[in-house]
C-alpha cells in the first residue's frame, strides 16, 4: 500500500495492523482504542478527544498509545468506523422492508443515516473533508449507490444524487445538535418568535402566516421528510428525462 497522508489511517481500517520492530508485546486492540475515544466524543463531543485522554482512559501513558496508532487522526478515523451502526445490520433489514424501488430505498437509507448521527453527534464533525473511509462508511455508501443502480445514472451522478440526501439530512442532525437541550427549545423559540410578530405581524406578513401554520400543523418537526421527499421528486425528474433521452 502506498505512503501518504491517509496510508496509515487506511492500514488501520482495512488491514491487520503492522507491529511495531521493537518494544514490549502489544497489550491492547483498535477496538479498544476507538471505543475509548468513542466514550469521551459522546461525553464531551470530538474536541475532548485527545491522545493523552484516550491513553488514560485506557490506563496507558500516551507514549504508549503512539505505538498501536500514529496519531489523533487516525484514532478518530478508528471511532468512526466504531460508531457508524453496521450496515448489514438495522440498515439491510430495513432495506429488505423496504422492497426494490430506488426511492423507498433512499428513503430509508436517509433515515437509518439520521439514526447515527442522533446516537453519536460528533460524528458530524468527525466524517466531513477529506479523509480515510472505513468498510462500514463505504458500506452506507454502497447501499444507496445500490440503490440507484438501473436508473440510467452514471456513476458520478449517482453518487452526486446520494452526496445530496446525506448533505440534507446532514442538515437536519446539525439542526438538532444545535437546539438539544431540555425543555423543547425549537417549541420555545418558536413561541417567543410568535409572540413578537403578533405585534408586528403587518410588517412581515408571510412570516407571520408562516409562524401561524408551523404551530397549527408541526410543520418544522417534518423538515427530514419535507426536505427528502423534494429531493426525492428531483432525482425522479431527472431519471425520467434520463430515460426518455
Amino acid at each position: 500500500m502506498a505512503d501518504g497522508q491517509w496510508a496509515a489511517a487506511v492500514r488501520l481500517l482495512w488491514g491487520p495492523p503492522v507491529t511495531p520492530a521493537r518494544g514490549p508485546r502489544r497489550g491492547l486492540t483498535l477496538e479498544q482504542i476507538a471505543s475509548a475515544g468513542v466514550g469521551i466524543a459522546d461525553g464531551e463531543g470530538l474536541g475532548g478527544v485527545s491522545m493523552q485522554r484516550v491513553a488514560g482512559e485506557l490506563g496507558v501513558t500516551k507514549m504508549a498509545l503512539y505505538r498501536y496508532v500514529p496519531g489523533k487522526a487516525e484514532v478518530v478515523a478508528l471511532m468512526v468506523e466504531a460508531a457508524m451502526p453496521d450496515p448489514a445490520g438495522e440498515l439491510d433489514a430495513a432495506l429488505a422492508v423496504a422492497g426494490e424501488g430506488w426511492r423507498e430505498r433512499l428513503g430509508v437509507w436517509a433515515r437509518e443515516l439520521l439514526t447515527g448521527f442522533r446516537a453519536h453527534p460528533w460524528l458530524l464533525d468527525a466524517t466531513v473533508g477529506a479523509r480515510a473511509l472505513g468498510p462500514r462508511e463505504v458500506g452506507w455508501l454502497e447501499r444507496a449507490l445500490a440503490a440507484l443502480e438501473g436508473c440510467g445514472l452514471t456513476g458520478a451522478e449517482a453518487m452526486d444524487a446520494v452526496v445530496l440526501v446525506a448533505g440534507h439530512v446532514r442538515g437536519i442532525a446539525e439542526q438538532e445538535r444545535a437546539t438539544a437541550g431540555a425543555g423543547g427549545p425549537d417549541a420555545e423559540l418558536g413561541a417567543v418568535l410568535a409572540e413578537v410578530v403578533g405585534t408586528r405581524g403587518e410588517e412581515y406578513p408571510a412570516f407571520a402566516g408562516a409562524l401561524a401554520s408551523v404551530a397549527a400543523h408541526g410543520g418544522q418537526e417534518q423538515a427530514l421528510e419535507f426536505g427528502l421527499e423534494r429531493i426525492l421528486d428531483g432525482v425522479g425528474l431527472f431519471v425520467e428525462r434520463r430515460a426518455t433521452s
